[in-house]
């Protein structure tokens, strides 16, 4: 375990994460979840995360491989289009990742994931919280809308409120 790594994460404690993200930040990330999925037969979700757990740590978990597993922990995965996305954010780390569900994956390229995560990273490492996140969730939309467009008989898979994990 590294030391440097294991004190970004012990001075980032759980309650922490809502000093950045608000209750009113997260209920407007919650609506703009929403908003997206009137126009789109994904799902979205967002979690937040302060800092990860002794155990993860130990283990040497990377941001992604714990995004993989809260992918799984919240059923992202389990939509009947494969067309969940899931956006974790780990404030301890300063870091955004986002994972698709194999629906996706196969026609939107990891490159455009990249981006939007660096470009939320940008918006949150200016302290802008609300607008990184609830412009990623409309690129992330659009993108949606394009490749799996509103159907009529669309149900609402997974919960739109974002998540303090």
């Amino acid at each position: 375990m590294q030391i440097a790594r294991l004190l970004k994460h012990l001075s980032m404690p759980r309650w922490r994460a809502s000093h950045f993200f608000s209750k009113s930040i997260v209920q407007k990330i919650s609506e703009a979840v929403a908003t997206g999925e009137s126009h789109h037969s994904g799902e979205i979700r967002f979690a937040v995360e302060a800092s990860l757990s002794l155990e993860h740590l130990r283990l040497g978990q990377s941001v992604r491989q714990r995004a993989i597993e809260v992918f799984g922990e919240l059923s992202v995965w389990d939509t009947e289009g494969n067309c969940g996305i899931l956006i974790y954010v780990l404030l301890a780390e300063h870091a955004v990742e986002i994972v698709a569900d194999r629906g996706i994956n196969k026609k939107v390229p990891q490159t455009v994931w990249d981006e939007l995560c660096k470009k939320m990273e940008k918006q949150f490492a200016a302290g802008n919280y609300q607008a990184g996140a609830c412009e990623a969730v409309a690129s992330m939309s659009a993108l949606l809308a394009s490749h799996f467009p509103y159907q009529i008989d669309d149900k609402n898979e997974l919960s739109d409120q974002a998540l303090l994990l």
